[in-house]
């Protein structure tokens, strides 16, 4: 689900067509901000449109994203060398797509989209309300790389995205609607033995294992006071809810051991572990929460040693690790040609 969002217009084209947008060579080269020491041969994948939620295949020969572009209606999944070539779309092209990810040796693309429930693009939020999240219906689907073989892996009323992988690849981890809240659910890979790891009030979504398969990070916001409760389900039950406040918290891969991970005030989401496991990487507007300047920052896993990673005076979000640790791949506004356009950028890490 994504926090920086531009409408797009109407979707055209056949089913594995690559993105205009998209065509333009990689850069090269490019220079991370002031202050971003963790970043070396830092380069843009996509040019134009929106571009985000990227992740690597498992040989990290590949990235899957979601994209919507000039001349498409709104969100589709799409993958990529990592080298910013071979862009096709794998999705069927109508409804609206989210949160891709490879599985099954990369064999396998599992993606959550609404094209099941409707053909058409899902109506905008009402922003009447301050800014909001639409929860669609999404339910999650699987496609061979090339977009062939589409399946069904959920069928229930509702949202039912976000869902991540486990390293030993069996796993599935996702945010579903499906029992009355917001809530962490896991599952086999093929849709099977569908379990809930999460039950306090509010919103537990974004899930992410930990590279040794023991513990899961995601971000929350559990109302604290009656008032908020009332507002979040009189949301929910309009299939909206207010993504302004969240923290990130940790728990055990089998939902026990449930805590706060951060305290920050503000936006904290995308968390990521780093492939030691012994920190999380994750994306904040803590620093002014009224601000739609996210940036990516560090924290170690028992909520000590914050620190910033990114400072460009755009919006910087969903940071991944590549599988050997080398790469990070984030979304980011910077290098824009227009205001407000994301695009995909990989950068080699240094610790």
């Amino acid at each position: 689900m994504r926090v920086n969002r531009i409408a797009a217009a109407a979707l055209a084209g056949t089913a594995f067509v690559v993105a205009s947008c998209h065509r333009g060579a990689p850069a090269a080269g490019l220079a991370p901000e002031t202050g971003e020491r963790h970043f070396a041969h830092l380069r843009q994948l996509t040019f134009g449109g929106q571009n985000a939620e990227a992740y690597f295949s498992a040989d990290g020969r590949w990235l899957t994203f979601q994209a919507s572009t000039p001349g498409m209606q709104c969100d589709q999944q799409f993958v990529m060398r990592t080298d910013g070539s071979r862009v096709r779309r794998i999705s069927p092209g109508g409804g609206k797509t989210t949160c891709g990810y490879f599985y099954d040796h990369d064999r396998r693309i599992f993606f959550a989209s609404t094209h099941g429930a409707s053909p058409e693009c899902p109506p905008t939020p009402d922003y009447s309300q301050g800014y909001v999240w639409r929860l669609d219906d999404y339910d999650i689907y699987t496609t061979r790389p090339d977009g062939g073989d589409i399946q069904r892996l959920t069928d229930s009323p509702g949202y039912d995205a976000e869902g991540t992988l486990s390293p030993d690849g069996g796993t599935i981890v996702f945010t579903s609607q499906r029992d009355g809240d917001l809530d962490i659910y896991t599952m086999n890979t093929d849709g099977s033995n569908v379990r809930r790891l999460t039950s306090e009030p509010g919103y537990d979504g974004g899930p992410f294992f930990s590279h040794d398969g023991t513990k899961i990070i995601y971000r929350a916001d559990h109302p604290s006071t009656p008032e908020g409760l009332t507002s979040f389900r009189t949301l929910l039950s309009q299939h909206l809810v207010r993504p302004t406040r969240m923290e990130l918290w940790i728990m055990n891969a089998d939902g026990t051991g449930r805590r706060p991970l951060t305290s920050l005030g503000g936006a904290n989401f995308a968390p990521y572990f780093t492939p030691d496991d012994r920190k999380v990487i994750f994306a904040s507007n803590h620093a002014n929460p009224r601000s739609r300047n996210f940036d990516i920052y560090l924290i170690n896993v028992d909520g000590s040693g914050l620190e910033q990673v990114t400072t460009s005076a755009e919006f910087d979000a969903f940071p991944v690790f590549s599988p050997d640790g080398r790469q990070l791949v984030f979304a980011s506004n910077r290098h824009g040609s227009v205001a407000g356009e994301t695009n995909l950028f990989i950068a080699d890490w240094r610790p």
